[in-house]
């Protein structure tokens, strides 16, 4: 007898950007050769795809407003796919709303997703409450942002889309100081991945791994090289690390290095 592999239902992933940031860093990453994921970018009211309206102006806001977008995909996309599974990304500030999110749409839909997968961030309890950007002057911000490294030269170099930059990281500043107070509760019952770069100097590992107390579920713990935008750069080891998490039986707490040498 002749025995065939079981293939899981693709997982559509619904990637979450970090500060001052749209979903187009997540542009390029469906053509990566993963066949498992089906990437969705999610945006804030007010940038991106959803540019024409009206903005959230805070964090309870914006995860109704981004839970409404995420839950109405996926139920559209569960009406193409039956079957069809979810999990979601999200890399610094947009990991504690990727995990925010992820909650509010299991609760409101009952669908819960395989994974929720947070990269380069600490959990709320270690976040310093209140706003870190309203006394920065802007050059010294842009220099914050082009030492980081996660920023295209040209978009720090044009005055337009700086200013843009600039508007962008004090409206997600002021909504990460609510993480502390508004996010401390946040606790789901599914799976964690946790990706932590071992030059990252706003999240090392060791405070990334306290996030393993908001989930009830196996958490897994991921190890890599490089600093806070690591993850991000090589998308394509990033995708094989959310795949391999979202395949049946590895919900079992690992602790994995993948080092690029």
């Amino acid at each position: 007898m002749t025995v065939h592999p079981v293939t899981s239902p693709p997982v559509r992933l619904y990637c979450f950007p970090h500060a001052g940031a749209t979903s187009q860093v997540y542009r390029g990453w469906q053509n990566l050769g993963e066949p498992r994921l089906r990437i969705r970018g999610v945006d804030a009211p007010g940038r991106g795809a959803r540019r024409q309206e009206r903005k959230a102006v805070n964090y309870h806001g914006l995860v109704r407003a981004m839970a409404e977008q995420v839950a109405a995909d996926l139920l559209a996309e569960r009406e193409r796919s039956p079957g069809l599974r979810w999990a979601t990304f999200g890399h610094s500030f947009g990991a504690t709303m990727s995990l925010a999110v992820a909650e509010h749409v299991a609760r409101q839909t009952g669908l819960a997703p395989v994974r929720s997968v947070l990269s380069g961030a600490v959990p709320p309890a270690l976040q310093r409450p209140g706003a870190l950007l309203a006394a920065v002057p802007d050059d010294e911000l842009l220099a914050r942002t082009a030492a980081d490294g996660g920023t295209p030269a040209a978009v720090l170099a044009e005055p337009t889309m700086s200013r843009i930059l600039l508007r962008m990281l004090r409206e997600d500043d002021c909504v990460r100081a609510e993480f502390a107070r508004e996010a401390a509760g946040l606790r789901v019952d599914f799976p964690l991945t946790l990706i932590a770069a071992r030059e990252d100097v706003h999240a090392p590992p060791e405070r990334v791994w306290p996030w393993s107390a908001h989930s009830t579920a196996p958490v897994r713990r991921v190890e890599i090289e490089g600093g806070h935008f690591a993850a991000v750069q090589h998308p394509k080891e990033t995708l094989a690390v959310i795949g391999d998490g979202t395949d049946t039986g590895t919900d079992s707490d690992t602790d994995t290095d993948t080092g690029r040498g």
